[in-house]
C-alpha cells in the first residue's frame, strides 16, 4: 500500500539526492511540487510531488537541463517526460531483477 505523504528524508533516498536538493526544487518548482507541512513545519510529499520531483530529476541530472530548461519541458510536454521516467525505472527494475539472476547463477 502507498503511503499518504512521504518526509523529505524519504523524498531524498528515493531519488538518490540530498535533502538540500529537494528543498531547492521544491522551493524551485511551486508550481507542480506543492509539500504540505506538519503541526512541527516539515515537509510532506504526496505520491504526486514524488513523481514530479523524480521529472526534475531526470531532466536535470539525466537530461542536463538547467532549472529553467526543465520548467519549459515540463510545461511544454509533461505527459512525454512522465513517460520517459517510467519507462526508465522500468529498466532500471529489469536491470536489478537480471543482476540477481546472474548473482545466484
Amino acid at each position: 500500500m502507498e503511503k499518504l505523504y512521504y518526509t523529505i528524508g524519504e523524498v531524498s533516498e528515493t531519488l538518490g539526492e540530498s535533502v538540500s536538493l529537494v528543498r531547492f526544487w521544491s522551493n524551485s518548482f511551486p508550481r507542480y511540487i506543492k509539500p504540505k507541512r506538519n503541526a512541527k513545519g516539515n515537509r510532506l510529499y504526496t505520491a504526486e510531488d514524488l513523481e514530479c520531483l523524480k521529472q526534475v530529476h531526470y531532466l536535470v541530472k539525466e537530461q542536463g537541463l538547467t532549472l529553467e530548461g526543465a520548467s519549459k519541458k515540463l510545461a511544454a510536454d509533461r505527459k512525454k517526460v512522465e513517460g520517459r521516467v517510467k519507462v526508465l525505472e522500468s529498466l532500471k527494475e529489469i536491470r536489478a531483477q537480471l543482476m540477481e539472476v546472474k548473482k545466484s547463477l
